[in-house]
Order: structure tokens, then C-alpha cells, then sequence
């Protein structure tokens, strides 16, 4: 079945050698950084509604993947607002961007291709991550608190698929800085620290020990998620099948 590497946004990125993995999954802009690095094209993208919101960050998401392509886009609907009355309503007014129609129309603007473009409500999201977690509450009460990075449920659709035996995480720090450029939201809010950060760290724990087959090459995703070293993996891997040879 090969191998799934899910890029994230963060600049330099440390790869997996080439085989380890036979098809590439990217997050909102991470398919520039791909491109850069001499990536094929990904199998699969997935995009938030937050790139269509008005925020800065999301325009520059969208720009640096002018001329791009992926061959499945998955589009990642918001959560419904909630907070005060006030920042209701303006996710109410923000919402009216954030639709599917929106996020296509931009990224045609930009000449991003894709093949297949899909769609899943909330519930269907819900019942993806309820499936692959094997319904642990802890891991879905962090995510209702607050929703996975997309890059994290650009792993969880992964896994979902079924279509791969080894999931690799590359380009991913809890931060919000990007590959392609700085991001604007770390000028705005003042820090570099992503707010997905808790969920995404539990999610990824979660899944790298149910399952048994997500990597990383990341030290700071093994520190953080306790998500195990790829190098680490396949050389015990060698080493056995060195073993079996015998």
C-alpha cells in the first residue's frame, strides 16, 4: 500500500528519504512548499474555510499556491461560532466568505488545479475523527474544544482512506510560521505559538499509538506527541528483515 507523507506548513522541513513514502498529502499552503522542495504533485489537499475569511493569512495562503495543482481537494468547513455575542456575529458575517463556492472561485483565480473536489459536513468530519480515534473521549472532548489543525485532519482523512501502510509527518512545530513566507497572524497576534497546538498534540499522540504506523521526522513532534522517529522506525525494520534474511 506505500507510504503517506503529510506535510505541514514549517519552513525547512526535514524530508524522509524518498522510499519511505509513494504519495504526498499537503495542508492550505503547504502544496507551495512541496513545490519548492521538488514534491510531486500531492494526492490529496485539505483546506480550510478560513483561507476565503478576509484574514491576511488566508490570501497568503492561497497566493503562494498560484499555478499549483492536487489531484483530491478536501474542503474543511469552520466549527459554528461561539464566544461572546459579539464575536458571533462577526463569525456570522465571516461565514458568508467562508463557503466551499468561495474557496474555489479564489484558487481559480490563482490557476490552482485539482480533479476531485470533496465535501463533508461537520457530522461526516466528526464521524471520520470519532473512527480513526476509536471514539476516545479525551481526544474528541480537546477536539469540540478546540478543531484540529488542518494539517492534523489532513492525517486523520488519511488514515480515514485507508489507502496507505505508513503515515509521515514532516514540516509540522506548533507554530504559525510558514514555508512560502511569514505569516501575517504571527505579526497580529504577537507570537509564533499555533492555538491548535493542545488538540493537535493529543490527536497525534492518540493516533501514532492506536495505530501503530504514524512516524515523524520532526524532534519536536517525538518530543511534544511522543510520536515515534521515522529513522528510528526503519531501522529497526531494517534490522529485522536483515534477521529474517539469515
Amino acid at each position: 500500500m506505500g507510504g503517506l507523507l503529510v506535510l505541514g506548513s514549517k519552513p525547512d522541513p526535514a524530508l524522509p528519504p524518498p522510499e519511505a513514502f509513494d504519495e504526498l498529502a499537503c495542508a492550505n499552503g503547504s502544496g507551495a512548499s512541496a513545490a519548492r522542495l521538488g514534491l510531486p504533485p500531492p494526492a490529496l489537499t485539505v483546506m480550510s474555510a478560513v483561507l476565503t475569511s478576509g484574514l491576511a493569512s488566508g490570501r497568503h495562503s492561497i497566493a503562494a499556491l498560484a499555478g499549483l495543482e492536487t489531484r483530491d481537494l478536501y474542503f474543511l468547513p469552520r466549527p459554528p461560532p461561539q464566544g461572546r455575542l459579539r464575536k458571533r456575529l462577526r463569525r456570522r458575517w465571516q461565514a458568508r466568505r467562508m463557503r466551499p463556492e468561495v474557496l474555489a472561485r479564489e484558487l481559480r483565480r490563482v490557476s490552482f488545479r485539482w480533479s476531485h473536489w470533496v465535501y463533508w459536513d461537520r457530522e461526516t468530519l466528526r464521524g471520520r475523527l470519532r473512527e480513526v480515534c476509536g471514539d476516545a473521549p479525551e481526544v474528541l472532548a480537546a477536539a469540540e474544544r478546540k478543531q484540529p489543525s488542518t494539517g492534523v485532519m489532513a492525517l486523520v482523512l488519511g488514515l480515514s482512506l485507508g489507502r496507505w501502510d505508513r503515515y509521515i509527518l514532516s514540516g509540522f512545530s506548533f507554530e504559525l510560521t510558514h514555508a512560502y513566507g511569514e505569516n501575517p497572524d504571527i505579526r497580529e497576534r504577537g507570537t509564533t505559538a499555533s492555538r491548535h497546538a493542545e488538540t493537535d498534540t493529543r490527536i497525534m499522540s492518540h493516533l501514532a499509538q492506536r495505530h501503530g504506523k504514524v512516524f515523524t521526522t520532526e524532534p519536536t513532534v517525538c518530543q511534544r506527541a511522543g510520536v515515534p522517529l521515522l529513522a528510528a522506525a526503519l531501522y529497526s525494520r531494517t534490522r529485522e528483515e536483515a534477521r529474517e534474511s539469515r
